[in-house]
């Protein structure tokens, strides 16, 4: 039987600009009328969509060099959602009830072009899990850090979206020795307990080099930092001979309300990178698009085998999603943070 289309949909609008972090205020519920596909479009019903840091980079008007849009005022928030196709254009390479990833997230209703849709198959046991970072991470730890056999690794941020999957990818790969950070006593505590981190950095506990000697006394060799600040600032300190560094995103500068969200200073130690030989790379998923593929193979396989876990949370209802997104911000979740939105 056909699916029959609602009237109307809602979507999420940035109200206001903020000074500083989004809160829940700056944004608004919209209500429209369902768009129609026209040649090339199909109307997907969204089922899930992204909370990412990253959002706080486009709303404060700080989008040079990244590959998305930034958001003004009065626009429709995006991120990478996964819903069902409920219409399609005639002639197109989609049907309705085909399950899709696209970028047109915090709505009920997205109209996009086909061609900007990826058709899901069954690589992954459950849709929500194409929507995680694990890419990032899997990018990382093969194309810049080239984890070896026995390797001592440095997650920065381990309980964020990106962390929470870097630290098993790596001893997947083959490190010897996973340490993570966190500003959470609690986090620290599930990192170690459920993704087998062998120890735990806690800023703002003790002076981060000394928990990081403590915790790698003979250095680092691997460091994927999601972070930046201090803690890159310590990582270099902490460095063997031959490491490397791939930098995975700057949240110490991007999440904080001093800042615009499109610049993260840090201190570093030149003459002991020169000294100790390290590499310090970004990783960019534009520089390598054959990551996704290969990482969506590796982590359907792992997590069938029950190698890994996908540690996420589901927020039920858009009306949550401004909320959910000032909670990431002030870190209050683990993995990555998900809308998930009724099927009906």
């Amino acid at each position: 039987m056909p699916t029959v289309l609602p009237s109307t949909t809602r979507e999420i609008r940035l109200a206001d600009l903020p000074d500083g972090l989004p809160r829940p205020d700056h944004f608004t519920i919209a209500q429209k009328s369902v768009p129609v596909p026209g040649a090339g479009q199909v109307v997907v019903r969204n089922r899930y969509f992204l909370v990412f840091p990253g959002l706080r980079t486009l709303i404060g008007g700080q989008a040079d060099g990244v590959p998305l849009p930034r958001i003004h005022a009065g626009d429709v928030m995006f991120g990478p959602a996964v819903g069902e196709v409920v219409a399609a254009a005639p002639g197109g390479p989609l049907r309705p009830g085909d399950t899709v990833t696209h970028l047109l997230g915090w709505r009920e209703h997205a109209l996009v072009a086909a061609a900007d849709c990826a058709l899901l198959g069954d690589v992954l046991p459950d849709p929500v899990a194409h929507l995680s970072s694990g890419s990032a991470a899997y990018g990382a730890l093969t194309r810049l850090a080239e984890v070896r056999s026995g390797d001592t690794v440095f997650i920065t941020g381990a309980a964020g979206a990106v962390g929470t999957l870097a630290g098993p990818v790596a001893r997947l790969l083959g490190a010897g020795r996973v340490i993570g950070s966190t500003r959470s006593p609690d986090k620290a505590e599930r990192l170690r307990a459920e993704l087998g981190y062998d120890a735990v950095v806690v800023p703002g506990s003790r002076p981060i080099d000394e928990q990081l000697a403590s915790a790698a006394p003979d250095g680092i060799d691997v460091l994927v930092d999601t972070v930046g600040g201090d803690q890159l600032t310590a990582a270099v300190r902490a460095a063997r001979r031959g490491a490397r560094f791939a930098l995975v995103g700057a949240l110490s500068g991007q999440l904080s309300p001093r800042r615009d969200g499109g610049s993260a200073p840090a201190e570093i130690d030149t003459f002991r990178l020169v000294n100790q030989g390290v590499s310090v790379r970004g990783y960019s998923g534009q520089d390598h698009p054959e990551v996704t593929e290969e990482w969506a193979k590796r982590f359907g396989d792992w997590l069938r085998s029950d190698e890994i876990t996908f540690p996420h949370v589901r927020i039920p209802g858009m009306e949550h999603a401004a909320r959910a997104l000032q909670e990431l911000f002030e870190g209050r979740h683990f993995g990555t943070v998900v809308v998930e939105l009724p099927s009906e």
